[in-house]
């Protein structure tokens, strides 16, 4: 039965993983459920307060990481909050409209679209808005990824 409720930890820690190219999966949640997981199948004794206090702050270190790589990606080059806001749009909408591409081009068209009709500029600046989107986004994932592989880690030095 112990090897059914690790399947079960890991899972959420796999689709906390999907939620970094699926932003619509709350991964942070199924990260953190993975802790609880094992609290409640095996035991909560191993999380101290130090353990939760780390865990809190990688959690906050998730949050910001996915707003400020966005903001600096579609800012560095030229964006404004319309390009932030399509931008956000587009990456939650993207992945719906065009299966596993549309992470990238979603925040890609959603940027340029906002900067196009709701700032007037022209497309070549729209584009350069949109590449910025993109490498918010990337630099996103591979932050978080990081991070969330820390929290893992951590996670397993206290457990076993």
């Amino acid at each position: 039965m112990e090897l059914v409720y690790w399947l079960i930890i890991l899972l959420f820690f796999l689709v906390s993983f999907v939620g970094l190219i699926y932003p619509i999966i709350p991964g942070v949640l199924f990260l953190v459920g993975g802790f609880i997981v094992y609290g409640l199948l095996f035991s909560f004794e191993p999380f101290n307060w130090l353990f939760w206090s780390i865990q809190s702050l990688f959690v906050l270190l998730l949050f910001g990481a996915d707003y400020l790589a966005n903001l600096f990606g579609v800012k560095k080059f030229g964006g404004t909050k319309a390009g932030i806001w399509g931008s956000s749009i587009g990456l939650l909408v993207g992945p719906f409209i065009i299966p596993i591409l549309g992470i990238i081009v979603g925040p890609f068209i959603g940027a340029v679209i906002a900067e196009l009709l709701i700032n007037k500029r022209g497309l070549n600046e729209s584009l350069k808005v949109g590449v910025g989107s993109v490498v918010g986004f990337i630099s996103s994932v591979i932050t978080k990824g990081l991070i969330q592989l820390f929290m893992i880690v951590y996670f397993f030095l206290v457990v076993l």
